[in-house]
């Protein structure tokens, strides 16, 4: 049990390394957000999407990038506060009152359970959700600002496989010389040459009416060339190209276990699921992908704990222990590839049942080893 003035200090102790990571992780979120935000930037520039949707897009991936660096940032904070105690001897604080370094230790554990629960809420729930409502937005995008991509002398591939060329542009929507190039699939194109065009738009549609040219059809065996005096150009159904199929980082972690149970308890090696008006396989290939993304929402997550343990070896030394900062180094090392390892083995998790097992397991083995050797240097080494 904690008594009244453990509870005291134990509060200063937590609040302080709450309140560095909360400054750290949201600085840095923003600094990574708006440097992203810079660079899609091309969702306007490049796809003609309405600033409104760039706006929806850009905020709903705040989430994904802060549970990104969560772990590291828990770490430093973590470390930084430690050393920060045992450097301003407030960490006496906690041995004057009877606290031993165990039961810090245990403390800083149990303390790290919030920042698991939040870190499977962000990657479970929070992240995939938003990150597929902002693929919404894109796959239902009208393309506003298509008007304001049509330059004079500029391939536009804006849409897909269509490429449109003007040279000269009287006004947003009066074009002259207009070339138009139709990718039909099957080794077959469609080439529309007229000597004028202008924009027609409705809420439902968007139409080039062309007049004096020319349509070249080509495939594999002819080419067929016929002239026309007006014609209009439906392009109200040529997509973007924006990704519009959602990832698998942006599925629901019940889809992801449902099409898991599916494919290893039930057997079922090849199916469809419908996501969101998307038909999706659950096949060999994609588990590789779910399990890999179900490590990194549900597996990764529990390194946080060996993160706090591999702090906690900080108080295996005082700061007048001889080389005592060549020991913090070495565990800010040790610390940062735990953190690397813990990337690396989403890529490996997945290649094959073996891998899957080993990886899935591997969290747990090395928090209760190093707890293990914690342990035992705090109850059995001189400090």
């Amino acid at each position: 049990m904690i008594n009244f003035n453990e509870k005291i200090v134990f509060r200063k102790f937590l609040s302080d390394n709450t309140y560095f990571f909360l400054l750290c992780a949201i600085s840095l979120s923003l600094i990574v957000w708006i440097i992203q935000a810079v660079n899609f930037l091309d969702f306007i520039s490049e796809d003609g999407h309405s600033f409104e949707i760039y706006f929806y897009f850009t905020v709903l991936n705040f989430p994904k990038i802060f549970k990104n660096i969560l772990p590291i940032i828990f770490f430093i904070s973590l470390f930084y506060t430690i050393s920060k105690y045992e450097d301003n001897n407030e960490l006496k604080i906690f041995w004057i009152n009877g606290i031993n370094k165990i039961k810090f230790s245990n403390i800083l554990i149990k303390y790290t359970f919030l920042f698991f629960v939040l870190q499977i809420f962000l990657t479970s729930i929070l992240s995939p959700a938003l990150q597929d409502q902002a693929r919404s937005y894109l796959k239902d995008s009208n393309m506003d600002f298509f008007p304001s991509l049509m330059q004079e002398k500029k391939f536009i591939d804006t849409v897909d496989k269509l490429t449109i060329f003007i040279q000269k542009k009287n006004s947003s929507k009066d074009f002259e010389n207009i070339f138009l190039k139709d990718d039909l699939g099957n080794n077959k194109s469609q080439i529309i040459f007229a000597k004028r065009g202008y924009l027609t738009e409705t809420k439902e549609t968007r139409k080039l009416i062309l007049f004096d040219g020319k349509f070249l059809n080509t495939d594999e065996k002819k080419t067929t060339v016929f002239n026309f005096s007006q014609t209009e150009f439906d392009l109200s159904n040529y997509l973007t190209k924006s990704i519009t199929h959602p990832k698998v980082q942006e599925l629901s972690t019940y889809f992801l276990l449902r099409c898991n149970y599916s494919f290893y308890i039930n057997n079922i090696k090849k199916k469809y699921y419908k996501y969101n008006n998307s038909n999706i396989l659950c096949d060999k290939n994609y588990i590789k992908e779910i399990n890999q993304e179900l490590f990194d929402r549900l597996i990764k997550p529990i390194y946080l704990f060996l993160i706090a343990i591999i702090s906690c070896f900080l108080l295996t030394k005082y700061k007048e222990t001889h080389k005592y900062k060549l020991h913090k180094y070495y565990i800010f090392a040790f610390g940062i590839i735990i953190i690397l390892f813990s990337e690396i083995s989403v890529n490996y998790a997945g290649k094959n049942s073996l891998n899957t097992i080993m990886f899935y397991f591997m969290p747990f083995i090395l928090c209760i080893f190093t707890y293990l050797i914690l342990r035992n240097k705090l109850i059995f080494k001189k400090n």
